[in-house]
């Protein structure tokens, strides 16, 4: 792997630990990340009180080429339905509450990250 390919890895992994500590910080709970199949991989799983909730996480050091949240397409919304109902299958989960959320992380070098949750999309 490259070094450009790394530096992304990194940047994603680190992303996605600073998203799962602010849903966990506002009372969810964490029930699975990084859940691989062979269509694909689910971020984060995370319970927000009665609904089960499938997180994709996109962070960017910038904004330049668009926010983060930006890059989740309708395609992307359409294959984390499928890995949705896929870990459902898997998990033995039942519920009858689930939500696609989307976590937009922007971490320029040297700053502080924002973090932007939405809810509910796609």
């Amino acid at each position: 792997m490259g070094s450009m390919a790394q530096q992304r890895q990194a940047l994603g992994a680190y992303g996605e630990a600073i998203a799962a500590r602010h849903l966990i910080e506002r009372g969810m709970v964490l029930l699975d990340h990084n859940w691989r199949c062979d269509d694909g991989e689910i971020d984060l799983v995370l319970r927000d009180g009665r609904t089960l909730v499938f997180c994709e996480v996109k962070t960017r050091r910038s904004s330049s080429y668009g926010t983060p949240h930006e890059a989740v397409t309708v395609t992307k919304f359409a294959r984390m339905r499928r890995l949705a109902s896929q870990w459902m299958a898997a998990s033995g989960a039942r519920e009858a509450d689930v939500r696609l959320d989307v976590v937009a992380i922007v971490c320029p070098k040297g700053g502080t990250p924002t973090i932007e949750h939405l809810r509910g999309i796609g």
